[in-house]
């Protein structure tokens, strides 16, 4: 079973251009607030219709702007699982439950029951949403949702409301209810660590265009564009130049080694790993120091760099204690430097 889609959506400025596939797993949607996750699940729901384009699960067309073809939410057979749940708040937990089965009369009765048992909402038939705590209408949220046998499954940033021990134990709970589902499943979300965690490929969305889809370690230890550098974690993203010594950073006297790929208007990244701090190499002031949890992260600029130069952001030990003002060596690991086009091209 697979989920195809390639649409095209326009509101006002902004261009939706979406285009991948996934099969029988979990593919995590991930990008910045406002590049077009949710737009790309409400289209593939139904809620939205794309300008053109093609949607297909499982064999059958779900929308075909060129063929005319645009099936209704209720006959796509894929469940939606909104931020906040989108329970119907004058409805029971039962009431909830009932309006997602497509069966009828003793049939439709057994279905219910079945769901309360398996999501665990046993004593809770006449509550109403507000009455539910966060992960009670968690469970409400997909019992609906599976009562009425998607083929496939969208999350839509289901934690991104949470604190973080209230996020930690509503992801365990969800992945372990979604763990017997089989058909493809989309995980939207701008965490890096809840995709790491829940999902086996990724497709990054960046100014509304998805790149290719990969797997999850690629994405982390060779991220291609800036944006994909940004969402793996990498701090340092710099405009670089190409001089006979290497790459050099405006406003920095240091020059860099990069491979031969390195090509004039690249940008550089530079992940805290690459990094060493006083293992030799050339003098680096430090410009600030804050304790973090594990480490100390710190603030540099290399010896000569001009006011205006951008800094180098390093972790050292809890151990390592450095001073604000204090001069330091500082040399990079090449194998880890990261040469970065601007944006994803198709």
């Amino acid at each position: 079973m697979s989920l195809r889609v390639e649409i095209e959506k326009r509101l006002g400025d902004f261009i939706l251009q979406a285009e991948f596939e996934t099969q029988e797993q979990t593919l995590a949607l991930l990008g910045a607030s406002g590049c077009g996750k949710s737009v790309t699940l409400k289209c593939i729901a139904g809620i939205m219709t794309p300008d053109k384009g093609r949607i297909e699960l499982d064999g059958q067309v779900l929308f075909d702007s060129g063929k005319g073809i645009n099936l209704p939410p209720q006959k796509r057979r894929v469940g939606y699982l909104f931020q906040q749940y989108a329970l119907f708040p004058n409805m029971t937990v039962v009431q909830n439950i009932r309006c997602g089965i497509r069966a009828r009369g003793a049939e439709r009765e057994r279905l219910v029951r079945e769901q309360m048992h398996r999501f665990r909402l046993e004593g809770l038939e006449k509550s109403y949403p507000a009455q539910l705590s966060g992960g009670q209408q968690q469970r409400v949220a997909l019992a609906r949702i599976l009562a009425g046998e998607p083929k496939a499954i969208l999350l839509d940033e289901p934690f991104s409301a949470l604190d973080s021990y209230l996020k930690w134990s509503l992801e365990a709970e969800l992945t372990q209810m979604l763990a017997n589902f089989t058909g493809p499943l989309v995980w939207v979300s701008h965490d890096l660590g809840e995709c790491w965690r829940n999902c086996r490929t990724v497709c990054v969305l960046e100014q509304g265009r998805t790149g290719p889809v990969t797997d999850l370690e690629t994405l982390v230890r060779h991220p291609a564009t800036v944006e994909q550098a940004r969402l793996a974690g990498c701090r340092n993203i710099y405009p670089v130049r190409q001089t006979p010594e290497g790459l050099r950073v405006p406003g920095w006297e240091a020059s860099l080694p990069l491979p031969d790929s390195a090509e004039a208007g690249s940008m550089l990244g530079i992940p805290a790993e690459a990094v060493r701090v006083g293992c030799g190499g050339t003098p680096w002031t430090v410009c600030r120091a804050v304790r973090d949890l594990g480490w100390t992260e710190v603030l540099l600029q290399p010896e000569g760099a001009t006011a205006d130069a951008p800094v180098l952001c390093a972790r050292l030990d809890p151990d390592q204690a450095v001073q604000v003002g204090e001069t330091v060596t500082v040399s990079f690991d090449p194998a880890r430097l990261l040469v970065l086009k601007e944006r994803t091209g198709r």
